[in-house]
């Protein structure tokens, strides 16, 4: 990028932090954010390769949200934020709950094929919005080694075991009857998703 194109991704995350303060003003101390603008900023920062800026952004935000569940791509970029500032046991757990917030991304990211989860997946909205939405690739040379790293995270022992286990889940899930048995696994889900 030219210092000038820089220089208009610096005015955008500007212009982005206005709305979000003047939004917290206007709201009485807390945050509506009705536009979405606060998942727009990591991207910015990662366009300009400003890690240390996206990273102040990311804790800002989870202060700020603590609550929110995040889009997967928001969380993709979070982990990657992570990543590059050496924060490595964060970005792992940032990883996972990238994972199960769409089981898809990591394989589009990888340029795998996609483990679908029934016949019918490929029309499910969280693929789609993944071939639609997500533009990172793992063959961009800034995406390599932090490519290396995901594959190594989702290979992991650990991981698999919970992968397994949710996926499993989700699938019983859409046939399971509403009961205590699917009281039960949906509190099981919850607790992998906090883990």
């Amino acid at each position: 990028m030219t210092e000038k194109e820089i220089e208009r991704v610096r005015v955008k995350i500007d212009k982005c932090k206005k709305a979000l303060a003047a939004d917290k003003k206007q709201w009485g101390g807390c945050h509506h954010d009705g536009l979405g603008i606060r998942y727009t900023l990591p991207a910015l920062f990662l366009k300009i390769n400003d890690y240390k800026g996206g990273l102040k952004y990311v804790t800002w935000f989870e202060k700020n949200f603590p609550d929110d569940s995040c889009t997967p791509i928001f969380l993709f970029e979070w982990t990657f934020t992570l990543f590059k500032c050496g924060k490595l046991v964060e970005a792992e757990k940032k990883a996972q709950k990238t994972f199960f917030s769409n089981t898809y991304l990591f394989d589009r990211f990888l340029d795998k094929e996609p483990l679908l989860l029934d016949e019918n997946e490929s029309t499910d909205w969280e693929y789609e919005s993944i071939v639609k939405y997500f533009s990172y690739s793992s063959k961009e040379a800034e995406f390599i080694e932090f490519a290396k790293w995901v594959e190594l995270v989702l290979q992991s022992s650990p991981f698999l075991e919970k992968a397994n286990e949710f996926v499993l889940l989700q699938n019983q899930l859409k046939t399971e009857p509403y009961g205590e048995n699917k009281i039960a696994m949906y509190k099981r889900v919850s607790e992998i998703l906090s883990e």
